[in-house]
């Protein structure tokens, strides 16, 4: 399995997934526009361990979409969350969306 991208979310595939299982599908939300990087199709739970998300899809695909970016169809497996980040002057900062 190769890595997705959709805007600033990066999913990257991990051997196994550890952590809280959350109660939502949300991968990200941006703080300008309240649009939100989520699960809406398919069969996935979230987990969060030390700051980072782990997506777990049980299903064959899962669809994550984004109010700005085209859906993508996820396949079956474990991933982890990542935001994007980009370099300024000032130092690091996570993209926003």
């Amino acid at each position: 399995m190769q890595p997705i991208r959709q805007g600033d979310v990066i999913l990257t595939p991990v051997p196994q997934i550890e952590g809280e299982k959350l109660t939502h599908l949300t991968l990200a939300e941006g703080e300008v526009t309240g649009h939100k990087h989520q699960i809406s199709e398919g069969e996935a739970e979230l987990y969060e361990k030390n700051g980072v998300l782990y997506l777990r899809i049980f299903s064959e695909t899962a669809i994550l979409t984004h109010e700005e970016h085209h859906a993508i169809a996820i396949s079956q497996g474990s991933w982890m969350v990542r935001i994007q980040r980009e370099y300024e002057p000032a130092g690091w900062r996570y993209v926003e969306d």
